[in-house]
């Protein structure tokens, strides 16, 4: 189960890396969320501002904008590459709760950023493969100011 758990986290970063984003939107379930939280990792969204809190729908939206040219803010796009470690599961009903740990590094007009955090997924099975029904990422420095997040984490 490791084996295939990983591959499909690898899966999934190449997938953002590679701005293939409409092949990455299909990971995901229809009543996905995709959640960043801001300054606390246990912050409520009920109550608090979020860096993302998207529900399938946003997703959708976010995806559009990020495959067409109307997407400002990543013109020239983010050229990303991520690491994946420390990747620990257990099962769940009808799948498993993943987290892994991560480095992104981004770069764009000549600077180069780095993140790193923590991830929470649930992957829901789906035959010999998953859907992703959360991700949740805990970057260290969600209570920094952050400059430009208009790429995916």
């Amino acid at each position: 189960m490791r084996e295939r758990i990983e591959s499909f986290l690898y899966y999934e970063a190449r997938l953002i890396d590679e701005h293939q984003y409409s092949e990455w939107l299909s990971l995901w379930t229809r009543d996905a969320l995709y959640w960043i939280p801001c300054n606390s990792d246990d912050a409520d969204p009920a109550r608090q501002a979020m860096i993302i809190y998207d529900n399938r729908d946003r997703l959708e939206e976010r995806v559009l904008r990020l495959n067409s040219t109307s997407a400002w803010a990543q013109q020239p796009r983010s050229r990303t590459r991520r690491l994946l470690s420390n990747i620990e599961f257990r099962p769940i009903e009808g799948g498993y709760a993943v987290e892994s740990n991560f480095i992104l590094a981004e770069m764009r007009r000549s600077k180069q950023d780095i993140f790193a955090g923590r991830v929470i997924h649930t992957l829901r099975n789906n035959g010999d493969t998953f859907n992703i029904a959360l991700k949740k990422v805990l970057l260290l420095n969600n209570d920094d100011p952050i400059d430009n997040l208009t790429f995916l984490v």
